[in-house]
């Protein structure tokens, strides 16, 4: 099958990429600069050039293909304060390339993120399916929208599913969350959590994400909701506890109100207990976590170079 995926040179992009040549699959991979074009074309890809807020050029490519893998986000846009700004784009992308596969019965893959999905239990496939006024008070809710609009694609012959993937995909190279940790706890010398650190990240390796990226875009069925999470809930303490040894540095609790002085914009997360599992997307799809957990990956040097 030829594949678009968006979002090819990025972190878990790339490994997709990667996951879905091996398995004998052509790519055209979403280019967005020079860069970018450079990195998908040395991957085994075609790069395409364009951009997110591009939507005609998106469906040309969307309806060229035997399935879209929508991974990128402007996330740029996003963290620069406008994240109303930021899903739009994505939304009307989502609509373009949805459009292009009307009446085909080609796959169309959405990733999206678990964070919010429930507040102090563990998020299921189900959660986050109906507008809860905690999904509309938070941000990430947009996002929300666009997810259940690509699940609703099933209704024009598109056989759209929704992989959620959690806050941290670790693994070698990741510049995310945790390496955004480790960075803050070398600078402050003091690798902190909040409150008593019991708050739980789930977790999952990149490649484990990247495999189940594959199974999604080959066999998920139409209107499927999947979650790429490995370890299903970490404490928080944990993670600061494994960062603080590696690094020879204390640890240290903070009270809720100094996490955003500590954390910059990181702050708003460190606190959530947004543990999930993937019961379901497991039995579906055949699929199970091979990668080491997040605790295991911290304890490499990787992490710390």
């Amino acid at each position: 099958m030829r594949f678009f995926v968006t979002g090819a040179s990025g972190w878990i992009g790339a490994q997709t990429v990667a996951e879905l040549l091996a398995a004998g699959h052509e790519v055209v991979g979403l280019a967005r600069s020079g860069a970018s074009e450079e990195k998908v074309r040395a991957a085994g890809a075609i790069p395409f050039r364009g951009e997110l807020d591009q939507p005609d050029g998106l469906a040309e490519a969307a309806g060229e293909s035997d399935g879209v893998i929508h991974l990128a986000f402007p996330h740029q846009v996003a963290f620069g304060g406008d994240f109303a700004a930021a899903a739009m784009t994505d939304r009307r992308a989502v609509e373009a390339m949805g459009a292009a596969l009307a009446g085909s019965d080609r796959p169309f893959v959405l990733a999206s993120g678990m964070v919010g999905l429930s507040y102090g239990r563990q998020a299921t496939e189900s959660d986050g399916l109906v507008a809860t006024p905690q999904i509309r008070a938070n941000p990430a809710g947009l996002r929300t929208a666009t997810a259940l609009l690509v699940l609703s694609l099933r209704g024009i012959g598109v056989r759209s599913s929704v992989l959620r993937y959690p806050p941290t995909v670790h693994g070698d190279g990741d510049h995310g969350f945790v390496a955004a940790f480790v960075e803050i706890a070398r600078q402050r010398g003091v690798s902190a959590y909040v409150g008593d650190g019991a708050n739980r990240w789930p977790a999952v390796h990149r490649s484990d994400a990247a495999r189940l990226t594959r199974l999604a875009a080959e066999s998920a069925p139409a209107g499927s909701v999947l979650h790429a999470v490995g370890d299903e809930g970490v404490p928080f303490k944990e993670i600061a506890e494994a960062i603080g040894r590696h690094l020879h540095l204390p640890t240290a609790s903070l009270p809720p109100a100094d996490a955003l002085e500590h954390f910059g914009p990181l702050g708003h997360f460190v606190g959530l207990d947004s543990p999930a599992n993937a019961a379901a997307t497991r039995e579906l799809l055949d699929w199970a976590p091979r990668g080491p957990g997040l605790l295991d990956d911290l304890a490499q040097d990787h992490y710390y170079r």
